[in-house]
This record gives structure tokens, C-alpha cells and sequence, in this order.
């Protein structure tokens, strides 16, 4: 876990005087993935890797802020109109910023420092642990007391105005409440989170990270999200009230597919069965049941391949990879996709055999080296 003395020191040494600080988690989604911007389930977990910020009020009403990963520093008015999307990191924590006080809430102006640990790239939402923490930072060295769930909506809104990705609000939401040896089942509809135990006394979560990611990942984020929209559309004609793919069910899909053209047949066919996948998934892991947990993670990475094509070679290689393995229950991609990471579920006792036999596999086919994390639920954003 991220050692918070390095933050607090580079803080001082900045700015003087003694910070307070703020942690948000990064986060592994087990199964459901692209069905947060379609209104659908969602099962993460928040993990060990994580953003801590130490931040103290300032007077007036600027922020200045220094990123130890980059070791770069910047700063932006709250009484000046800002400028998004300029495709730098200060986009992630001036856009919380916006969006908390469009909001309603009323920020002082604050000195930051930032050090993260969440691989960025990696599919472990490294963005949004940024977004959650900083907008807890700022909250509260305000006085503000802000809602978990608001905080989290005003993370995604710094995504869609800011940054530019139109994502759904799973990353945020499990930034900001994950729960400590659960993970939560979310209703993207509603925010509904129902805590779903996670025992690792027998099975690890284990996550790999591919260590590419690949450059179309954002622009195609936004052409799948409209696809499903298209879908939505077309297949409102014939089923009146559906204003989401997760008002959709398998049987009434399969009844009207063919008004589909081809392609957002096979984006909407994922949306429908993964929410589906969701659900079941969620029960498996409730009543211990990893086999079948395992058999819906493997039937969600091929969706993911073949229908919602957000996958790649990398990280095929790894879940064929993992399925060779005695005592892996079963293998995803993870995250938006096109690269980043797996999660695998395996019988503790393989855990050494997973790695050496899937890391060797995976550098014979790519010529890379992977990079293992073994997790556990932890927190949701909290003041240390």
C-alpha cells in the first residue's frame, strides 16, 4: 500500500506546514464491463493500489497543485473560466474541481501534492482515483461536507467535460464507496450498491497487467457508447419504454436483433448478455460458488473479444494463458480494453505456478513482461 510519509514530506517541502491527507482506491472490475453507460450491472472491488493526496487550505481561491509521478506542478483560478480538455493530467483534478463547485459546493482555494500508486494504463482506473481523491481533498479543506455518491457523479462529469470520455460511473462510484472485503454489485441506473463478499481464503483475485495500451483506446470508448445508443434507438420501435440496453432481455433481443445492423448487433448482444453475466456472477460469488463464477468470466472475455471487440492480442494471450493453468477458475480482460489488464480467479495454493507458467507463456508470444498484482477489496476514498 502506498506509503503516505513521502506525500506528507514532498508536501512540506513545497509548501510548508502539515497537510491533511486523502485516499481514494483504484479498482478491478470482476465481471460487467461496458454496461455502466448503458444503465446496467457492474461488479468491482476497490484494490490496494491507490491516489493519496495531501492537501491544506490556501487563502483566496487558487489551486496549486504538484504530481510527485510527474514531477510537474500547476495551478488554475476557481474564479477564472477554465479550459478543458487540453489532454494533460490537470484536466483529471481541475475538472472535479468545476464540477464540485457547478455542483453547488463552494471550494477554498488549496495547495496539493499528488503521488499515486495505480498503474496508469493498466485498466485499474488510475483516473479516477485521482478524481476522487482530489475532489475529497478539496471538500473538505473547504469545510464542504459532500456525499460519497455526489462525489463520485462529480468525478464522472470532470471525465465528460474535461478530459472528454463519455464513461459510465462505475470507476468513481467504487473509488468513493468501496467497501472492505466486499465487492459491490451497482446498479448504474439507480446507484443502488449491494455488497457482495468476497472470500479469498481459498480463491485469489489476481490481476495482470499486459503492459501495453494501445492508442485507440479513448476514441473507440465513444464509438462503442454510440453504437449501443443506435441500438437503443432502433430497437425502442419495437419494444416501447426501453430507454437502456439493460431494459433489454436476452429473449426479447433474440426476438428482435434483425432490426439491427450487423455490427450494433454485436455491441448490443454483449450489453444484454454481460448485464445477464452480472447478475449470475454476483450469485455465484454470494453463495461460493467459484466454479461458475469462473466459467461467466470466461464467457465475458469472449463477448468482449468477439461482439464488443475491445480486446486485443495481449490480452487474449493472457486469458488463454490463465485457462492452461490447473486451478484457475477463470480469466477476463478488465477495463475499457484495447490492452491494460486480466483478472483471474485462482485457488490460492496455484498462485505461484499461475505466475510462472502464465508470465512465461505471455513473454514467449509478445516478448513482454507482465506485471502481477494479488488483491484484495479494500475502502472506498477516506481521510487518513
Amino acid at each position: 500500500m502506498l506509503d503516505a510519509g513521502e506525500a506528507r514530506r514532498a508536501f512540506v517541502e513545497t509548501y510548508g506546514g502539515e497537510p491533511r491527507l486523502f485516499r481514494a482506491p483504484g479498482r478491478v472490475n470482476l465481471i460487467g464491463e461496458h454496461t455502466d453507460f448503458n444503465e446496467g450491472f457492474v461488479l468491482p472491488m476497490a484494490i490496494e493500489h491507490s491516489t493519496l493526496v495531501a492537501a491544506r487550505e490556501a487563502p483566496g481561491r487558487r489551486v496549486r497543485v504538484r504530481s510527485l509521478n510527474l514531477d510537474e506542478a500547476a495551478e488554475f483560478d476557481l474564479d477564472r473560466p477554465g479550459e478543458p480538455r487540453r489532454g494533460i493530467w490537470l484536466d483529471y483534478v481541475e475538472g472535479v474541481a468545476r464540477a464540485l463547485e457547478d455542483g453547488g459546493t463552494r471550494l477554498r482555494g488549496a495547495d496539493l501534492v499528488v503521488h499515486s500508486d495505480v498503474p496508469a494504463g493498466a485498466g485499474l482506473s488510475s483516473s479516477a482515483a485521482l478524481e476522487v481523491s482530489v475532489g475529497l481533498a478539496l471538500s473538505s479543506v473547504s469545510g464542504s461536507r459532500v456525499g460519497r455518491v455526489a462525489l463520485a457523479l462529480a468525478g464522472q462529469r470532470a471525465e465528460h467535460t474535461y478530459v472528454g470520455t463519455m464513461c459510465g460511473i462505475m470507476d468513481q462510484f467504487v473509488a468513493a464507496l468501496g467497501r472492505e472485503g466486499h465487492a459491490l454489485l451497482i446498479d448504474c441506473r439507480t446507484l443502488e450498491a449491494t455488497p457482495i463478499p468476497v472470500d479469498t481464503a481459498e480463491a485469489l483475485v489476481v490481476v495482470c497487467d499486459s503492459r501495453v495500451k494501445h492508442e485507440l483506446a479513448s476514441s473507440e470508448y465513444n464509438a462503442r457508447r454510440e453504437e449501443c445508443e443506435r441500438g437503443v434507438e432502433l430497437l425502442a420501435a419495437a419494444l416501447p419504454g426501453v430507454r437502456a440496453l439493460r431494459d433489454v432481455s436476452a429473449e426479447e433481443f433474440e426476438r428482435h436483433e434483425h432490426l439491427l445492423p450487423p455490427t450494433v448487433r454485436r455491441r448490443c448482444r454483449h450489453v444484454v448478455t454481460e448485464n445477464a453475466r452480472t447478475l449470475a456472477a454476483a450469485e455465484a460469488l454470494r453463495r461460493g460458488g467459484g466454479a461458475e463464477f469462473g466459467r461467466l468470466m470466461y464467457e465475458s472475455h469472449r463477448s468482449l473479444r468477439d461482439d464488443f471487440e475491445v480486446s486485443c492480442r495481449e490480452l487474449d494471450v493472457l486469458v488463454e494463458a490463465a485457462s492452461r493453468v490447473e486451478g484457475v477458475l477463470g480469466s477476463r480482460m478488465t477495463g475499457g480494453g484495447f490492452g491494460g489488464s486480466t483478472v483471474s480467479l485462482i485457488r490460492r495454493e496455484r498462485l505461484d505456478d499461475f505466475q510462472n507458467t502464465v508470465g512465461a507463456l505471455y513473454h514467449q508470444a509478445t516478448r513482454l513482461v507482465p506485471a502481477f498484482h494479488v488483491s484484495q477489496p479494500q475502502a472506498g476514498a477516506h481521510e487518513l
